[in-house]
């Protein structure tokens, strides 16, 4: 590997296709024995050190501090450290390495014991600098003990507040209070007369006892440092009350607080989410003739954010842009979120595109790149997350942990597993490990895309990799459970949960209710409520949706009403969506007046409406003939505001066709595509219904050919409507058509549309068509029932097929179900009338015998006889 070394770091050129590397060394400090001594400025002067690979491409540059020396010691200690082979002339820096190579629980003061630097006072405080900056509060802690133990150790304010610093970075309040105390102590107990023994060093430094009392606790005095570094450490620790009082503190310590100072108490009290009182501390900060900077706006910001005050935080913003102090990365990455936050995404992007385009200014940075995604992802363009997160690697960036888990979570709320597991696999070859939220985003991804045992597969890969699962986790497989209708295996995940020390809460208990509706289980309802009043869960909003929705998926009325009055009852609010589960409930149970009286109630309470109680009103109006209050209801819509969707349409198609109103229908379609809404498989059957309905069949064939050109496949009411247009109109080629669709899915097709299709081939004189496809019918095991074979027998009948007739009534009593006696009553009549003399007799005899078999007598063999 090429080397220099060299305070400025030069670089040397090399050919690209040599396979030699060269060394170049400029050395830094001169070998010379007889070296002359340092002072403070060269001895604690930052060396840069630059090491390049060039087949590698590497470049890496280390900085290097030397400190005082062997040469620098006075003359006695350093004659006792050349004699003793032991002691090393090391630098701090290469002490701070060979530290940082143990473990914390290693002889570290081993080596520092063998460190000829320990005799010089002014290396100490370098040293603690170095060791802290490397962020191991373990080997901190060790080596700040050892200090202490030193004879020459000197107590110093820059020493403590390096360590409470250290120690706020890792959110151990308590110590960085402890610390603080401990330099108060240090102070008092330094003054003459206090009884230490800690002040040899003042007399062998040359200065008298009263003397050495003064400096050291002039030295260990708590400055403005010292108050900002406690601030900052009970900031983040959301302990801004201790942060205030301390302040106080300081105050009364006649300390004048800085600039620091007050941003460190505005981020604790914005943190904690308490914005009015980081305000409060702001307009102080004014009035005491310390004006606000960028870092204060961007903690004021980044207040409002914490507080949920996203309007407020861009009227600052506003407000900010009229002064001087121009706006920085982290800045327009609150304002960002912000905007998403209030679902103002096109506006977010423009910042975001104006960064991109000013680089000079506000380059953005990993933060701004994921907060897009996220927008994204949670407006559910999963193509542009993942076009965000491409151009973030192109530009450069490496992403986060915290960008890994947007795009797998944006892909999981969509189901698409494949995706979020590549990416997930992405993210550990590129060295970063996977978390909690990573893992639980992968077990949404399966439970999305119906994959409940490749969740729980995930769930145990993750107890492998020595990660915790939180109460989310346990949600996110409960709900992939038991929205796959595994109750039973959603419940045992729950008593798993509580075994792991986990309670259950609210959206537990939404989880698991939505599940039992789902799965049709009555009683797991009530026992759901049971359990959670029982542990003392106090259901919200979402919690009652869920068991209403339930209780009326079930077809429980009377449960969901009572249940909805004790939620009025213990004053829980409802919402646009209890009303939607309400309104709709009712309009599936045929009580659309009930369903009237909460859309009543709806209004009387001024909740907003929602595009799906819209819907769901309009659906409520037609099923009780008030076609006029659903066309209101539906021009109402729009002029709220809302963009019609699918669901909007259809409904309104459905409610035509109730009425019997296909102009109106077919102009309902025709603005739904001029408005870029595409109609699905539902909105087609809909509006086949209407022109049946209307008596025109043959714009139900049309409407066929423009779902065959966009791709739409056929729902199992389109076909029912399309072979009753084909049926009218006798278009044998399309009953063919619609016979070859049907084949390849019977088992799926219902009695009712194989039943009409059977009608429609025999209407057409195709009886030995129609045998076949009940053959194929039978076959695939699809249903079927006494009808079929009524559709059969009446066609063959039609047809004068006698022979085929009693054959099907031969088929009907050897698969145990029984004709009936109108079945017998029209052959035998056929016989009479029609069948001739010989093939009467055949005719009565095959029936009798059919007769006696089943025990069955039919009136017209009572008449013969």
């Amino acid at each position: 590997m090429a080397t220099i070394q060299n305070p400025h770091i030069s670089t040397f050129p090399q050919h690209p296709n040599s396979k030699f590397k060269t060394h170049f060394t400029t050395p830094i400090i001169s070998q010379n024995h007889h070296k002359p001594k340092n002072n403070d400025n060269n001895a604690f002067q930052e060396k840069k050190l630059a090491s390049v690979d060039y087949d590698k491409g590497i470049h890496k540059v280390t900085v290097r501090i030397d400190g005082f020396r062997k040469y620098d010691l006075p003359k006695h200690q350093r004659l006792r450290v050349q004699s003793d082979r032991f002691q090393k002339d090391w630098g701090i820096s290469e002490v701070v390495e060979k530290i940082m190579k143990l473990n914390h629980w290693d002889d570290i003061e081993g080596v520092l014991n063998c460190w000829a630097g320990r005799f010089a006072r002014k290396n100490f405080p370098i040293l603690i600098k170095e060791i802290t900056q490397m962020g191991s509060i373990e080997h901190s802690i060790h080596v700040f003990n050892w200090m202490k133990n030193q004879k020459n150790y000197c107590a110093r304010s820059d020493i403590y507040n390096m360590m409470i610093r250290l120690h706020a970075r890792h959110n151990r309040v308590d110590q960085a209070r402890g610390l603080f105390f401990e330099m108060q102590k240090w102070s008092f107990s330094t003054r003459p007369g206090a009884g230490t023994g800690k002040t040899t060093w003042g007399s062998r430094a040359g200065l008298s006892s009263c003397e050495a009392y003064a400096l050291s606790a002039q030295l260990c005095q708590p400055n403005v440092e010292t108050y900002n570094a406690l601030i900052s450490a009970h900031g983040r620790a959301g302990q801004w009350r201790w942060a205030k009082n301390i302040m106080e503190d300081m105050l009364r310590a006649s300390i004048p607080p800085n600039r620091s100072t007050y941003n460190n108490l505005i981020n604790a009290c914005g943190s904690s989410g308490n914005w009015r009182e980081a305000l409060k501390v702001c307009k102080e900060m004014t009035e005491n003739g310390v004006g606000p900077d960028l870092v204060t706006h961007n903690i004021v910001l980044s207040a409002y954010k914490n507080g949920s005050q996203y309007a407020k935080a861009l009227s600052y913003f506003e407000l900010m842009k009229g002064t001087k102090v121009r706006p920085d990365t982290t800045t327009l990455n609150i304002v960002i979120n912000c905007l998403v936050k209030l679902g103002k995404y096109q506006e977010a992007v423009e910042i975001f595109n104006s960064m991109r385009e000013k680089r000079a200014e506000c380059i953005p940075d990993i933060v701004t790149f994921t907060t897009i995604m996220h927008m994204y992802s949670v407006s559910g363009q999963i193509k542009n997350c993942e076009a965000v997160f491409n151009t973030m690697l192109a530009e450069g960036l490496r992403p986060n942990i915290v960008s890994y888990n947007t795009l797998v979570g944006a892909y999981a709320s969509h189901g698409m597993a494949q995706e979020a597991s590549s990416i997930f696999d992405k993210m550990k070859n590129n060295g970063i490990r996977p978390d909690v939220v990573s893992y639980t985003s992968l077990l949404n991804a399966y439970g999305r895309s119906d994959q409940p045992e490749r969740a729980m597969e995930t769930f145990e890969r993750m107890k492998k990799n020595n990660l915790k699962p939180n109460l989310v986790s346990y949600n996110v497989l409960i709900d992939a459970y038991g929205s796959n209708g595994l109750l039973d295996k959603a419940v045992q995940v729950l008593r798993e949960m509580e075994h792991d020390g986990l309670q259950p809460n609210v959206v537990t208990i939404s989880t698991l209710l939505a599940a039992s509706g789902r799965c049709s289980k009555k009683v797991n309802i009530d026992s759901i409520l049971t359990a959670a009043k029982m542990r003392g869960i106090e259901l919200n909003t979402v919690a009652y949706n869920s068991a209403l929705g339930s209780y009326l998926n079930v077809g429980e009325y009377e449960k969901a009403l009572t249940l909805y009055k004790s939620m009025r009852k213990k004053k829980v609010m409802p919402d646009s969506v209890t009303y939607n589960v309400l309104i709709s409930g009712c309009c599936r149970m045929s009580n659309c007046s009930e369903a009237l009286e909460f859309l009543d109630e709806m209004i009387d309470l001024k909740i907003p409406f929602t595009k799906e109680v819209f819907s769901s009103a309009i659906s409520a109006y037609t099923k009780q003939g008030q076609l006029a209050k659903a066309e209101s209801m539906f021009s109402m819509m729009k002029m709220e505001g809302f963009q019609r969707d699918v669901i909007a349409y259809t409904t309104m198609l459905n409610a035509y066709s109730v009425g019997e109103n296909w102009e109106k229908a077919f102009a309902v379609f025709q603005e739904m595509e001029l408005n870029g809404v595409l109609p699905d498989a539902i909105a087609c059957s809909a509006l086949m219904r209407s022109f049946n309905r209307g008596c025109q069949p043959d714009k139900v064939l049309l409407v066929a050919d423009f779902m065959r050109e966009r791709n739409i496949p056929f729902t199992e009411a389109g076909l029912f409507e399309l072979v009753s247009a084909s049926s009218i109109l006798r278009d044998w080629r399309m009953i063919t058509e619609i016979i070859t669709i049907t084949e390849a899915s019977l088992p799926y097709v219902s009695v009712g549309t194989l039943n009409q299709l059977l009608h429609s081939i025999g209407k057409s004189g195709k009886t030995e068509t129609m045998i076949k496809f009940f053959y194929k019918v039978v076959t695939s095991g699809a249903e079927v029932n006494l009808a079929t074979y009524s559709v059969l027998l009446k066609n063959l009948l039609a047809a004068g097929n006698w022979r085929k007739y009693i054959e099907v009534l031969e088929w009907m009593e050897d698969g145990g179900l029984q004709p009936s006696s109108n079945m017998y009553d029209d052959i035998l009549f056929f016989a009479q009338r029609s069948g001739g003399t010989e093939n009467a007799a055949v005719i009565k005899q095959r029936v009798e015998s059919l007769r006696k078999k089943s025990g069955h007598e039919t009136t017209n063999e009572l008449l013969w006889r």
